[in-house]
């Protein structure tokens, strides 16, 4: 019983560890010293774009997004932009309409389909030779776009995702925590571009060529990480722009970041599920390893996590370590189940915040996994709700 008890500790903990130490430090020691990628775009030789928003129920941000995205700085006759609304029922495509003299456009989903689905049914409507999609609620500095869109005058990229770099919630909130995660994950990508290519983009601000922005996504599926996966099948790889930031507000609360949490991993493991052979180390090579490293592995983790509870109480019946082990996880397990109900309107202590936080994406990719084997998910989307930044 003890050697089961070590094994259903040790494995969880050496996932955790290869995840968040030993994988960073691979990618440290093996990166190729690639080119720098071209952040520079010579007036006069830029490429059109499209930018593309879907956009459901967003009344409240989507003016203050559409004047940013107007602000790029960018010639305005090589930039289109479109947005879809998922037939959004609150004022949202009459604001649209508005700016429709500043060369907006706008179209209109009879019916709520999902995001995927609007991003399907915009493919006839995108002009531009680089389709760059933008969240409803997020920020982009007027200097971002540019160097998004210089990346591809490397003619392996397919896919350049912006820097994601998060905001506070106005007013204080519960969900601290999520910042020093993001930043882990926007350097992780870029040693991954260093190495070979990332495996998934962000969802808020990412571009790709016209060619790989197709109309038959499945809606089931999430397209800011498969995106990179059928770039890689048509010989393109995906990187990461440090340049090109994008300032996203974090959700209001730690509860609200759970459910989004739930929701977008288990669209990440159907999609994984979907597109499995680019597991085969033989024939994807490091591109297999990345996907192995930063997704599987990773999400394996959080499957198996609540095996070193049961683990842990039988190595307490005999060691001390093992019994202040218990004590600490019980405490934060508690702390961190307090930080779920914390009221979003008061401020948290950063080290309830950080417990929380740590505590809730355990949680939440657990229920993942249950959610995700349960079978696709109906398409319907309900975007997170997010204050957009000033």
């Amino acid at each position: 019983m003890i050697v089961l008890a070590f094994v259903l500790v040790a494995v969880p903990a050496a996932l955790l560890s290869y995840t968040y130490l030993l994988y960073p430090l691979f990618l440290r020691l093996l990166a190729a010293d690639r080119q720098r990628l071209p952040t520079e775009l010579p007036p006069g030789d830029e490429p059109s774009v499209t930018l593309l928003m879907v956009a459901y129920n967003e009344a409240e941000a989507i003016g203050q997004t559409l004047e940013a995205l107007l602000a790029l700085d960018y010639p305005a006759d090589r930039r289109q932009i479109l947005v879809m609304s998922d037939a959004s029922s609150d004022g949202t495509d009459d604001i649209v309409r508005r700016y429709a003299s500043r060369g907006v456009e706008l179209i209109v989903m009879p019916n709520r389909a999902g995001k995927t689905a609007a991003e399907n049914a915009s493919v006839q409507s995108c002009r531009g030779a680089i389709v760059v999609r933008v969240d409803a609620t997020v920020t982009i500095p007027a200097g971002a776009l540019r160097p998004l869109v210089a990346a591809f005058h490397d003619p392996t990229v397919g896919v350049a995702s912006g820097r994601d770099v998060s905001i506070g919630a106005a007013g204080g909130g519960s969900n601290d925590g999520e910042g020093g995660y993001v930043g882990f994950e926007m350097r992780l990508r870029g040693l991954e571009t260093r190495f070979v290519s990332i495996v998934g983009a962000s969802g808020c601000f990412f571009a790709v060529r016209r060619a790989l922005h197709e109309p038959d996504s499945p809606l089931h599926l999430s397209t800011d990480f498969s995106t990179p996966l059928r770039a890689w099948r048509r010989g393109y790889r995906s990187v990461s722009v440090d340049e090109a930031i994008c300032y996203v507000r974090r959700t209001p609360s730690l509860l609200a970041e759970y459910r989004r949490k739930v929701r977008t991993m288990s669209r990440g493991l159907q999609t994984l599920w979907n597109e499995r052979d680019l597991l085969d180390l033989r024939q994807h090579g490091r591109f297999a390893f990345v996907l192995w490293s930063h997704k599987l592995i990773r999400w394996l983790t959080f499957l198996l996590w609540p095996l070193a509870f049961p683990g842990i109480a039988l190595l307490a019946t005999q060691f001390v370590a093992a019994r202040a082990l218990l004590v600490a996880a019980v405490i934060g397990l508690a702390v961190g189940l307090l930080a779920l109900r914390w009221p979003p309107h008061l401020m948290m202590p950063r080290v309830v915040a950080v417990i929380g936080f740590v505590v809730a994406s355990h949680i939440a990719g657990f229920a993942a996994w249950v959610q995700a084997l349960r079978g696709p998910a109906a398409p319907t989307w309900e975007p997170t709700r997010r204050q957009s930044v000033a």
